[in-house]
């Protein structure tokens, strides 16, 4: 008996259309997961560093004339007075009595003497040179009359932990010499004013 040979029903391959189809679709998912991703750890990263290690400032006043100009943009370095106490000198931005912030310039230390007789400053007993506002107090000289032009401060030890700090505009500055301000604690200093960043055409580094 002769056998006839049956032929397979022939079946189309699967398309791979729909594959193709659904790769650029995963990819564009995959692609805006990780920008959402990029995305978030911007904004953690914008508060850390908003937050804990720099903060901007907006100097508001003529207490630091002829260095800092009202309207000024400042960046305050908050964390590296976690890791050293203040320097002479130096711009510091702290939170005043009277429930705002200030910026003025470190004078004496925790456990030094000062004393403040016109345009003269004494660090246990000895005069210290400030060359910040020495064009400013030359100026007023040749003018005819002192740059600081306030009461004097008597002789004073600054407490442990505290600091005397005072504006450059010697005249126009409440400070450490006001009672109402008094001393500066640690725990008061919000960080050292590090960089002038706006307007553009005074942009720079804060220097002593």
């Amino acid at each position: 008996m002769e056998q006839k040979n049956q032929e397979q029903p022939y079946i189309e391959p699967a398309s791979t259309n729909h594959g193709a189809a659904a790769a650029p679709a995963k990819t564009a998912k995959s692609e805006t997961w990780e920008w959402i991703k990029a995305l978030v750890i911007a904004g953690v990263l914008v508060i850390i560093i908003r937050w804990f290690l720099f903060s901007p400032f907006i100097v508001d006043g003529d207490s630091m004339r002829p260095n800092f100009i009202t309207g000024e943009r400042l960046i305050v370095n908050k964390i590296l007075y976690d890791v050293r106490a203040p320097k002479r000198g130096e711009v510091i931005v702290f939170h005043a009595p009277e429930g705002k912030d200030y910026i003025k310039r470190v004078i004496a230390l925790p456990g030094e003497t000062v004393k403040v007789e016109g345009d003269k400053v004494f660090i246990n007993g000895q005069q210290i040179d400030e060359p910040y506002i020495k064009e400013a107090i030359e100026q007023a000289v040749n003018e005819g009359h002192a740059y600081n032009r306030l009461a004097n401060f008597k002789e004073t030890k600054v407490p442990d932990n505290e600091i005397f700090a005072m504006g450059d505009n010697r005249s126009n500055s409440k400070d450490s010499r006001d009672q109402r301000v008094g001393f500066v604690p640690y725990d008061k200093v919000v960080g050292r004013a590090e960089v002038i960043f706006w307007p553009l055409n005074r942009i720079s580094f804060i220097h002593l």
